[in-house]
């Protein structure tokens, strides 16, 4: 069995991202994650999913491309690939705006 070489580390992408100011994306991202608004921003976006019957149609779409594919022969990841391009455009312009609208009353009580 063959030993590895020893050699020098190369610095990692983390150590170099800590010296760095985060983004204004992440500020938001933390600021959502630590006051609990992301999860009820979730939550809501379910909710909506499930009432405009958007959840109903994607399970659909999963059932249809396993019948065609075959049972044994589909992947989660096959289904990711397909279905993800059909679902985030199939979204209501109307939840969309929701959430945005919610996002942005958010933001503007954070004085972000």
């Amino acid at each position: 069995m063959r030993k590895s070489v020893n050699r020098q580390s190369t610095p990692d992408v983390e150590e170099n991202q800590e010296d760095k100011e985060p983004s204004f994306q992440e500020l938001i991202n933390i600021e959502l994650i630590e006051s609990g608004e992301k999860e009820r921003l979730m939550e809501l976006l379910r909710e909506r999913l499930i009432e405009c019957g958007w959840k109903d149609e994607m399970k659909a779409l999963c059932r249809s491309f396993i019948k065609k594919k075959g049972r044994n022969n589909v992947t989660v990841d096959d289904l990711v690939h397909v279905i993800t391009p059909k679902g985030r455009a199939s979204i209501p312009d109307s939840v969309k705006a929701e959430l945005l609208q919610r996002i942005r009353t958010f933001l503007m009580s954070a004085a972000l």
